[in-house]
């Protein structure tokens, strides 16, 4: 069960790094690469995470390929769940289920083992950025096709511009930081 920080907030911001034309020219890539390296930050932005769930039940925390794979297994721990790594395709070894999708720019596919979750499973979703949404709708529709009951999404950086939370009409969605 989630346990509450009663830790003074951490500014987060001063944690993200602006990389202009990253992956590709005219992208403005928010890196979390600095709120990793430092030791306290990381500890704080983990319950900070943990923090959103509250005290709901949580079976199985996926975490999306690649960056929400750093936080996901933290709060996994923290949360006595089971950690579901959700992969771009051809990186699973074994039976999988497939979901295609679009991203600001550009179309990829993500996979999950299909035994990764098991009907009636609570489902908390993590990622280290929402953009346009099209990642962490896949994801749930991935979970869903399951059996799962995705509780919540959350996620370090919300982009709002590109109207991702939209996509995610419905489900339960948190964000450290909101640009």
């Amino acid at each position: 069960m989630a346990k509450r920080s009663n830790q003074k907030a951490m500014d987060f911001n001063a944690y993200i790094r602006d990389v202009k034309n990253f992956p590709k020219p005219g992208i403005l890539f928010k890196d979390i690469t600095p709120l990793l390296q430092d030791a306290k930050a990381l500890k704080k932005a983990s319950e900070a995470l943990c923090d959103f769930i509250g005290n709901e039940p949580i079976d199985k925390v996926v975490g999306v390929d690649s960056r929400g794979f750093i936080f996901a297994p933290l709060l996994a721990h923290k949360l006595d769940a089971g950690f579901v790594p959700i992969r771009k395709k051809g990186k699973l070894p074994s039976q999988k289920l497939s979901e295609s999708y679009d991203l600001e720019y550009g179309t990829d596919t993500l996979e999950i083992h299909a035994d990764a979750i098991n009907r009636g499973e609570r489902v908390l979703v993590h990622d280290d950025v929402l953009a346009t949404g099209g990642t962490a709708e896949a994801v749930c529709k991935l979970i869903e096709r399951l059996g799962g009951e995705v509780v919540q999404c959350n996620f370090i950086i919300h982009i709002s511009f590109l109207r991702g939370r939209e996509k995610l009409n419905g489900y339960a969605v948190k964000s450290l930081l909101t640009y």
